[in-house]
């Protein structure tokens, strides 16, 4: 039997709500068809949106919504996507799929969908393509309250007030298909874009600078350097991706050696995190600058017969798995990482949610979303874990992956995956500092199924959490048998 001892009198770091957060990019059906369908559409809707989405995304308390991309931020422009729908201007998606974008979804739909879910809104302007001026009067366009042109032009658009807008990025890969610069020249163009994001009266912006590709730690560096006084956070995106760019494999298509090796990929945001942290604190000891991951997730080959440039895929336990690996991760990194946000909510490589024309499925994915989310605003503890490697064909990772975080009211909250895929973990946990009591409770719920398990049309809950059976409470703890390929979520109220 193994150990899991949680020191519940150790505080560690607060772990963000935004923690949890999404990406939406105009990329495939992630968008349309997926969160809008517009007002006259037979799906039920409310202003265009998606009455079922909606719900389902209010229900794991999406915190914080990032759009309109992604490569596509850096060739959107924003002036396009307001005013009449029939007069917005048509463009080509050159990124995903050359499809004719038409540009009814825009500021103003995004902010009301971001309204009706509860989140709030991260923009990211468009650095690649676009210019100071326009960045600047987006910002103007969307929060100030007085008399200018930006401000006349909303309120001719039907939306008098201004909105609240904290989180704003300047710029999107700009390594990459946001410009294919070199870190040093970003730096500087950086720090002149960020200039004319202004504060219009109480509206305080979080300003997110483009940061590295996975572990190039020479662009953390170097903008950090450059540029790190003026800014209040540094995006990291890194995928999972079982094979190479060319052929990443499939997404329900797989072995178990592939399995393995998709977590021990996943794994390495450990390390990557770790080492972008400490290139940060040289620069940043006071921990002003937040590490914001807004893009991870598993990207797979798209599923056969789709449009290569969709980039749909089907969600198994295996994702659920990654899923729970990497949020593990990043509560644990919750002293630097204040924000991440999954790629992509809706029909788009790791999303939550699959639409086809009225029909909407939940994937394994956002059900471990929704298992975790009492982590959000809570207090990370100290975990001390036993754990076993397992694996197979040379790819071996540690049979358990855990955080625990304790709420305002002095619940304990333990979230676990068992990423052995033949062998349940026998786990004695242990409450180091605290007394469980005979009046003590504890509450679980489960995750399981076979590593290549999914949910579709036609079967829409073939994975779904279940109550966790089998919970021995103790004087020291609790005793629970964690099954092979799964994720474990435990609620422990204390006298």
């Amino acid at each position: 039997m193994g150990r899991l001892i949680i020191n519940t009198e150790k505080k560690k770091s607060k772990i963000n709500k935004n923690i949890y957060g999404h990406f939406s990019e105009h990329l495939g059906r992630c968008i349309y068809g997926g969160i809008y369908v517009g007002e006259d559409s037979d799906i039920p809707n409310v202003n265009g949106m998606r009455r079922d989405v909606v719900e389902a995304l209010r229900q794991i308390k999406v915190p914080v919504l990032r759009w309109p991309g992604g490569c596509f931020a850096d060739e959107y422009h924003w002036k396009d996507g307001i005013g009449p729908k029939n007069s917005r201007k048509k463009m080509i998606n050159t990124h995903w799929g050359g499809l004719v974008e038409d540009n009814s979804f825009g500021t103003h739909e995004f902010l009301e969908f971001c309204r009706q879910v509860g989140c709030e809104p991260y923009i990211n302007g468009n650095v690649g393509s676009g210019t100071v001026q326009e960045m600047s009067e987006w910002m103007e366009y969307m929060t100030f309250d007085g008399v200018s042109p930006m401000a006349g032009l909303r309120r001719e658009n039907g939306h008098p007030e201004p909105w609240k807008i904290r989180y704003f990025g300047v710029g999107n890969e700009n390594w990459g298909c946001g410009g294919n610069m070199r870190p040093s020249y970003y730096a500087d163009i950086y720090r002149r874009f960020q200039t004319y994001v202004r504060n219009y009266g109480e509206n305080k912006v979080f300003k997110i600078a483009c940061g590295p590709n996975g572990d190039d730690y020479e662009w953390t560096e170097t903008v950090m350097e450059i540029a790190g006084k003026f800014m209040d956070g540094l995006s990291l995106h890194y995928y999972t991706v079982p094979g190479d760019w060319n052929r990443k494999g499939s997404a329900v298509d797989f072995t178990e050696e592939d399995y393995y090796n998709t977590l021990k990929k996943t794994l390495y945001m450990d390390e990557i995190i770790t080492k972008h942290t400490q290139i940060m604190n040289r620069y940043d000891p006071d921990n002003k600058v937040g590490l914001i991951v807004d893009e991870w997730g598993t990207w797979y080959d798209v599923e056969p017969g789709t449009n290569p440039g969709f980039l749909y895929q089907q969600n198994t336990m295996r994702d659920a798995v990654v899923a729970a690996i990497n949020l593990n991760i990043f509560n644990e990194h919750s002293d630097r990482v204040v924000m991440a946000n999954i790629a992509q909510m809706v029909n788009v490589l790791q999303s939550v949610i699959l639409t086809e024309g009225d029909k909407m499925v939940l994937t394994p994915t956002y059900h471990v979303f929704d298992m975790y989310k009492r982590h959000q605003e809570a207090m990370l503890v100290d975990v001390y874990a036993e754990t076993e490697e397992t694996g197979k064909g040379g790819y071996t990772v540690p049979n358990l992956s855990v955080s625990a975080s304790e709420d305002g009211e002095g619940v304990l909250n333990i979230t676990a995956a068992n990423l052995s895929l033949d062998t349940a973990y026998p786990l004695e946990c242990i409450l180091a500092g605290s007394c469980m009591g005979e009046h003590a409770s504890v509450e679980g719920e489960v995750l399981s199924a076979g590593m290549n398990a999914f949910n579709d049309f036609s079967h829409p809950e073939d994975v779904a959490p279940s109550g966790a059976e089998g919970i021995e409470v103790t004087k020291e703890g609790f005793k629970f048998t964690v099954p092979a390929c799964s994720v474990v979520h435990f609620t422990v109220k204390r006298q």
